[in-house]
């Protein structure tokens, strides 16, 4: 299986280099008849794209997807369905004092190992340009899942030192993309702003945590033992570029807990279904959902562009001072939100469409 394919049943190939003519993508395993909200995925992508606030780079791309096939009257015919967002704002030039230097903690040193070159033309391949297709397949994974009632929902929690108090039920989510942070609280909101502020002024960067919820999710899903439900939402958090960390459900803090305070006891409920009293794992036990919200944490890593000098070496091993040049986010968390949302929904839809051979 090619490693730029994601999914078993519901697959995403995505294509395409961040200074090239475009990324792109193709999904395949699709049922057809899903109606295709042209729209929403453009919401999705317009919430991820370049230069749409002062916190983000200047870099300016309309990101306007084109559909190129699978797709007849509105709805999914069952074929591949091609897409692809051109590249209309690349400027590579601002990148030629970097072909001969291995940029701190960028993958150019990495990838040139690998294949013997890389793409120093922002990046590449490697270039968190290629999430645009993420979002746009994971957009069509969303409809699907919108089909079975099944919601999922991200938002800025930290920035730099800044943290949200509370968690996904303390907050009205709705409210998330109503600032340019993704942040559901508007007094955190501003002081992320105005570190946000700082930073830049400093010509530094920040990293950050996002989380994520996933309502109405049935339970049953997941494929023990190696394609558990939380390997496969921690395989596609950390493929993300700059995401660090992953943690499901109390995550670290469960390695302090007692098993009393850890376990989620069961209860009936008026529909005599059982489920758990408390959600302390997160929506997920044995690998398979339990019906539960499923609740994760993503950690991304600063930017590694900054505005700063530097001293490193060449790719001859000449030590030089590297100038932080270009045009770069003080904090990519905002903008990896919408990715955040497509990649966990990609995962849901391909689990669900796969849980319909678990049993006759």
């Amino acid at each position: 299986m090619s490693a730029n394919t994601f999914g078993k049943i519901f697959r995403l190939t995505t294509f395409g280099e961040s200074h090239g003519k475009a990324v792109g993508g193709v999904i395949d395993g699709c049922p057809a008849g899903l109606l295709i909200d042209l729209d929403f995925v453009q919401q999705q992508l317009n919430r991820r794209r370049p230069g749409q606030s002062g916190i983000t780079t200047p870099r300016s791309e309309a990101d306007e997807v084109e559909f190129l096939s699978g797709i007849f009257e509105g709805a999914a015919t069952g074929a591949p369905i091609a897409f692809m967002i051109r590249n209309t704002d690349a400027r590579s030039q601002d990148y030629e004092h970097f072909k001969d230097v291995y940029r701190p903690s960028h993958a150019d040193f990495t990838w040139d190992k690998k294949y013997g070159l890389n793409d120093w033309r922002g990046g590449g391949r490697s270039s968190a340009r290629e999430t645009a297709a993420r979002v746009a397949g994971g957009s069509v994974a969303q409809l699907l899942l919108s089909q079975s009632g099944i919601i999922v929902q991200a938002y800025v929690s930290q920035v730099g030192k800044v943290k949200l108090e509370g968690n996904y039920t303390s907050h009205n989510l709705d409210d998330r993309y109503n600032n340019p942070v993704r942040c559901p609280d508007a007094e955190t909101t501003r002081n992320i702003m105005e570190h946000l502020e700082e930073i830049r002024l400093a010509g530094d960067t920040t990293g950050g945590v996002i989380d994520c919820v996933i309502r109405n999710l049935p339970a049953g899903l997941g494929e023990p033992v190696f394609d558990k439900l939380q390997a496969g939402l921690a395989k596609a958090m950390l493929s993300i570029g700059a995401a660090k960390g992953f943690e499901y459900g109390e995550g670290f803090a469960a390695a302090s807990m007692l098993g009393s305070e850890h376990n989620d006891l069961f209860k009936g409920s008026d529909e005599k279904l059982l489920t758990p009293a408390t959600n302390h794992a997160g929506g997920i036990l044995g690998g398979i959902s339990t019906g539960a919200d499923v609740f994760f944490r993503v950690a991304f890593k600063p930017v590694a562009t900054i505005m700063k000098d530097q001293i490193t070496a060449d790719k001859s091993g000449n030590p030089i001072i590297l100038e932080g040049k270009g045009r770069h986010d003080v904090c990519v968390v905002p903008r990896a939100v919408p990715v955040v949302e497509a990649m966990a929904a990609l995962v849901i839809a391909d689990h669900l469409l796969r849980n319909r051979t678990s049993k006759l």
